[in-house]
């Protein structure tokens, strides 16, 4: 018997539809990873890009547990004494509150050339509103998979 290795022709994608509002960050991006790269599929190989394309909507309603919220993101400017800093929560209140989604699901890939090609598969919405209705996609619901996936207080 011979290992499987997909090829090209092999190859599905569909859309999926995830809704962030209530969700807490590190398991909502966990599942998107897993999408992204095509590891639920039975057929994953690790060497294409076989993932699917993922909408998440209301990134800004996404849930943080402990003090996440008061812990600095830093970046550097490229100048000298350049290092800058924000907490996760002003990111959050800011004007971009979807970088925070889609800075966790980074992490949360290999660092590669075929995960910056995953990454482009992902698209995320600070509000409910998304331009994707043509692709019909699929409604994952994070927060069912497991009682631990969302925060109540």
């Amino acid at each position: 018997m011979k290992t499987f290795s997909a090829t090209p022709a092999d190859i599905e994608k569909k859309w999926i539809l995830v809704d962030a509002e209530g969700v807490i960050l590190g398991r909502l991006a966990s599942v998107i990873a897993m999408r992204l790269r095509g590891k639920h599929k039975p057929s994953f190989t690790p060497h294409m890009d076989m993932g699917d394309n993922v909408i998440v909507i209301n990134a800004e309603k996404i849930q943080l547990t402990g003090n996440k919220r008061d812990k600095p993101n830093y970046w550097h400017t490229g100048t000298v004494g350049g290092i800058k800093s924000r907490t996760t929560g002003e990111i959050l209140e800011g004007k971009h509150p979807e970088r925070v989604v889609m800075q966790a699901v980074k992490r949360m890939l290999p660092g590669n050339r075929l995960s910056r090609v995953q990454m482009t598969h992902l698209r995320v919405f600070a509000g409910a509103e998304h331009g994707m209705e043509a692709q019909k996609p699929e409604v994952l619901d994070v927060a069912s998979m497991n009682k631990k996936n969302t925060r109540t207080s």
